[in-house]
């Protein structure tokens, strides 16, 4: 699906993200305390998820997609929301709203199978599932299997759409695409602006960082280290668990391996939960097929005791 400017690159997604905020008290300046407590208190909370559910919520965006309903499909978005474009890069909410008016799309079907929800703590749905799909948007045809990964939000009494990737179906036994070439950045072309580092970020990159260099130095043990008991990978291929996952990461024969990550924002989802998203470099090959060079990266984390673990990671090429 095309949530955002051509969503053809894809994560992801995923899993990583950005910019807390808490909910602007409505209240009258006047209530006491107490009295907001007890409002805060009362608050109707949404219930426990049923993939059911989740997945009616996903097709009514979709509709939204299909129908070029700008409103429906902002109203589906939580306000912490992030996506990634290939022409804008990392997007948040009303960026994703402006791009997907922006657009001119014709859909023309789509459909959805093999569908599984997990969650991340007790606030954050995980949904995979395949889409098969015949749009064109901007003159652009866009790919017709893909692999999706929708990640939802409980906020308040309702459940909303924090994160979307599609990555396009690939057969693992095929020969990789040969990799496009950079486009030259044009002399006026504005940098995007650096993020800033934060505490939340710096904790959640130690951990990307760690993963990273155990996957570069070929060191299994410390790439199934940083995940999670029930982490979880989805990319071209599909669904990997942790161990499918340290396998993939492990057990192939590299060289050359490097990587940089760079324009990292986190954002904390809960006291257990967190997620980041930032820019990946990687070169080197891997049982000599050359790694993807470029993509954005989101990244879930939830604490087991004390510390940090990788619980969702996708990724998109940009």
């Amino acid at each position: 699906m095309k949530r955002i400017s051509l969503f053809i690159l894809t994560i992801v997604a995923t899993l990583f993200f950005v910019a807390c905020g808490g909910t602007a008290d409505n209240k009258p300046a006047n209530n006491s305390n107490a009295s907001n407590a007890a409002n805060t208190a009362t608050k109707p909370a949404a219930a426990a998820p049923t993939k059911d559910a989740l997945m009616a919520i996903e097709k009514a965006s979709w509709e939204a997609w299909k129908n070029r309903d700008a409103k429906a499909f902002g109203d589906i978005l939580s306000d912490k929301s992030v996506g990634f474009s290939a022409k804008d890069g990392r997007q948040d909410k009303a960026a994703m709203i402006k791009s997907f008016s922006d657009a001119k799309c014709e859909v023309k079907s789509y459909s959805f199978s093999d569908d599984q929800m997990n969650m991340i703590g007790a606030d954050v749905a995980v949904l995979t599932f395949k889409a098969d799909q015949d749009y064109t948007c901007d003159g652009k045809k866009g790919p017709a299997n893909v692999w999706s990964t929708s990640v939802y939000l409980r906020d308040g009494d309702k459940w909303k759409s924090l994160l979307y990737v599609e990555n396009p179906v690939v057969d693992p036994k095929a020969p990789p695409a040969k990799p496009a070439a950079a486009a030259p950045a044009k002399k006026d072309e504005a940098k995007p602006a650096e993020t800033k580092p934060d505490a939340l970020t710096d904790a959640l990159m130690a951990i990307e960082n760690k993963a990273w260099e155990a996957w570069k130095q070929r060191d299994k043990a410390g790439i199934e280290g940083v995940m999670s008991k029930d982490f979880m990978y989805v990319s071209g291929a599909g669904r990997m668990t942790k161990a499918d996952a340290t396998k993939e990461w492990g057990d192939k024969k590299c060289e050359g391996l490097d990587f940089k990550l760079t324009d990292p924002m986190g954002v904390s989802l809960g006291s257990d939960v967190a997620f980041v998203t930032y820019k990946a470099d990687a070169k080197g090959t891997c049982d000599g097929k050359p790694v993807t060079p470029a993509f954005w990266v989101a990244s879930f984390d939830i604490k087991e005791g004390d510390a940090w673990k990788n619980a969702l990671y996708t990724d998109v090429a940009r």
